[in-house]
């Protein structure tokens, strides 16, 4: 079975790439498809977002990366695919993807969409707020492959430099802390 991936993927993201890798393990053939869209300013080319993702996914034998324009289903019956891959993150996505997936099935019965909930750690992830970090200097390493977060910073460099660089960490969870029981003391306070 053929599965599209469509999405713009300006710029993938680790959270994009979770989904295109649980995606490989139930589809025989997953189709990574960046959508021409002339309503959007991309931060990279197509071109150069497919060599990106491309590069991200060159382990995943049955991944293939290609670029579209109009409508995905029309795409999806042109490469004979039968599933929308689709990743959702909250409650938000679910509404603007179940409504896409309606719309879609008017236009093709024969094309179904496939929801993988993204996992809880990229649950917050998207290539606006990976833009957005960059746009004012933070580090975007732990979000994107160490390839695009090059691209993405020589982008940046090139377009706006920025003087005042900051350089931040990846913070792990915090540890929960036992809470103590209240005394008798701090009762009657």
């Amino acid at each position: 079975m053929i599965a599209i991936y469509p999405g713009s993927f300006d710029p993938i993201t680790l959270g994009h790439l979770d989904i295109i890798q649980r995606g490989s393990r139930l589809f025989a053939h997953v189709i990574v498809a960046v959508v021409r869209n002339p309503n959007k300013n991309p931060l990279f080319t197509v071109q150069k977002r497919l060599e990106q993702i491309r590069l991200s996914t060159k382990h995943l034998a049955n991944v293939e990366v290609d670029a579209f324009d109009g409508l995905t289903v029309n795409y999806a019956q042109m490469r004979e695919a039968q599933v929308l891959l689709r990743g959702l993150r909250a409650i938000s996505d679910f509404e603007v993807e179940l409504q896409m997936a309606h719309t879609n099935k008017t236009l093709s019965y024969q094309i179904e969409t496939v929801f993988l909930a993204t996992s809880n750690e990229y649950s917050f992830l998207s290539s606006s707020v990976v833009k957005e970090i960059a746009k004012f200097g933070g580090s975007v390493d732990h979000l994107v492959p160490p390839h695009v977060a090059l691209d993405i910073s020589q982008c940046y460099a090139q377009n706006s430099p920025v003087s005042n660089q900051i350089k931040t960490e990846v913070i792990p969870p915090r540890k929960s802390l036992p809470m103590e029981s209240p005394t008798t003391e701090t009762l009657r306070e």
